[in-house]
């Protein structure tokens, strides 16, 4: 047998990492600049550097080096070791599937994709659901082949998001998360004072937004040497390395918060991807983050930051000059306040913080509907439906406010959403702990980013994916994830907004 060497390791994955980045690239530009014509030539594309990176994941030199490494592993560094777990593991799936699967999936994401967004103009399901159909047919395919002892074929997909995740104890999360927060609603709609938020809703021009956003970001750490901000129909970060992290967003001229608020969430993620040790280029550890926890960042950002109201009263003079005459009349309080109102809404992506992991449930369970009980495709709206009336008392009117809100499925990325979820988990427990060590008010209020930076870049950022997220919030707080520190920092923040003296 060839002798081989970390070395030969570090060269094909940093050779998977190209490609890598190459078909992140073309992705990025199909969602921000793409001509709406190119699609059938770019799903051509999608489907040539698939096959491309295949031939190297799972080709003669890939399965040279499992072989070799499974038996000479002690030859190998401590990295190269992780490394290479890492990478047998994406072998073990990735050669799983057979070949023109894997790319006849890889295509149609791409194709999807513009159907998705052509199905968006149009409000109509009906156009998408067949490229749906394949998707998760596909999918359910891929699951035969990866499934081992997990319980469900669910768990697989959600293992694969984050490892060692699965239904059961996602139903107990849920449950506990769920049974909180509808008690805080209903003791806000009973005892407190809705805030006004009018002001939200006042005009203010995309340029006056993307001038404090833009500045807010940076100020927070995103290194705009290392990043940009480009407009998409659905916000999204794009990584291509840690040298060039790129953030999107939407806007409307009549509703500043999903702008700012979107922007800081796009941030947060860019501001791990930025910060990951530069040992870990070229490797998986750069690229396979948990989503979980990126979205604890992106998540810190927006939330645990962004509607902190120390850093508000901070930043609410600068946005008010960026605003120029806009918000002069509304002083501070009623601003806090008004930005803090909770109130069910259609779109997961425009809801308030106590809100929000009801729509994440909502999503969580029509998957598992999809993929342990094999739900008819042609039913999703009207389960979407029946399901937002019921957890949210609203009922979209249309399907563009409705199930094709979101791009993840059309994507293929069925298990991904219970991460958003778990990352506002996870972001309120590392908050809990950075408490105990950083006057964390004190410092926003002030402006005063770094000591936030530095805690973040040394417990999490730092491990990119060389450690799971169960790994890093153990090692960054001492305990298994709580999610009563989310509940508890909800209450204090919503009581607050809403004038309840916690007496209880």
């Amino acid at each position: 047998m060839t002798t081989l060497t970390g070395q030969d390791l570090r060269a094909l994955l940093k050779e998977q990492a190209l490609l890598e980045e190459t078909m992140a690239l073309a992705g990025w530009d199909q969602l921000t600049g793409m001509p709406k014509d190119a699609s059938e030539f770019r799903a051509e594309l999608q489907s040539y550097l698939t096959e491309k990176y295949l031939g190297v994941s799972t080709g003669d030199q890939a399965k040279a080096l499992v072989a070799y490494f499974a038996g000479h592993g002690d030859e190998l560094s401590a990295d190269e070791q992780a490394l290479f777990a890492k990478f047998q593991e994406d072998y073990e799936r990735d050669a799983a599937v057979p070949a023109d699967e894997y790319i006849a999936f890889n295509k149609l994401t791409s194709t999807a994709q513009d159907a998705w967004a052509e199905a968006r103009e149009q409000d109509d399901y009906a156009s998408y659901a067949p490229y749906l159909a394949q998707l998760i047919d596909l999918k359910r395919r891929f699951i035969t082949y990866w499934r081992k002892d997990e319980a469900t074929p669910y768990d697989v997909l959600l293992n694969q998001f984050e490892p060692g995740l699965t239904v059961a104890k996602l139903d107990a999360v849920f449950a506990e998360v769920k049974a909180g927060v509808v008690a805080l609603r209903e003791r806000l709609a009973t005892e407190g004072t809705e805030p006004a938020d009018d002001f939200l809703r006042r005009e203010v021009a995309v340029s006056d937004q993307r001038a404090y956003v833009w500045d807010a970001a940076v100020r927070l750490g995103y290194d705009p040497n290392k990043g940009r901000l480009d407009d998409t129909v659905h916000p999204f970060m794009q990584d291509l390395n840690r040298n060039d992290a790129r953030i999107t967003t939407r806007w409307s001229a009549t509703d500043f918060q999903m702008a700012v608020l979107g922007i800081l969430h796009e941030a947060g993620h860019g501001l791990f991807t930025q910060n990951v040790a530069p040992k870990w280029d070229y490797t998986p550890f750069n690229k396979s983050i948990a989503m979980s926890i990126h979205e604890s960042q992106s998540l810190f950002n927006e939330v645990m930051i962004g509607r902190s109201e120390a850093f508000l009263r901070h930043d609410y003079p600068i946005m008010q000059q960026a605003f120029h005459v806009v918000l002069d009349d509304v002083d501070f309080e009623t601003f806090y306040k008004g930005w803090m109102k909770t109130q069910a809404s259609l779109i997961r992506t425009e809801a308030d913080p106590l809100t929000y992991p009801l729509h994440i449930i909502i999503r969580y369970e029509i998957e598992k509907a999809i993929f342990n009980d094999d739900i008819d495709i042609a039913t999703l709206p009207a389960l979407w439906n029946a399901k937002y009336e019921e957890y949210l008392g609203i009922r979209p009117p249309s399907d563009l406010t409705g199930i094709l809100q979101d791009i993840h499925w059309a994507g293929g990325d069925f298990g991904y959403f219970p991460s958003y979820a778990l990352g506002h988990l996870y972001a309120a427990q590392f908050r809990h702990e950075m408490a105990k060590t950083l006057d964390i008010d004190s410092l926003l209020a002030a402006g005063n980013i770094q000591p936030l930076f530095d805690w973040r870049k040394a417990n999490i950022w730092q491990y990119g994916a060389s450690k799971t997220p169960a790994q890093i919030l153990y090692a960054a707080t001492g305990e298994e994830l709580n999610p009563q520190y989310w509940l508890d920092l909800q209450t204090q923040r919503y009581l607050q907004a809403y004038q309840i003296s916690d007496n209880n």
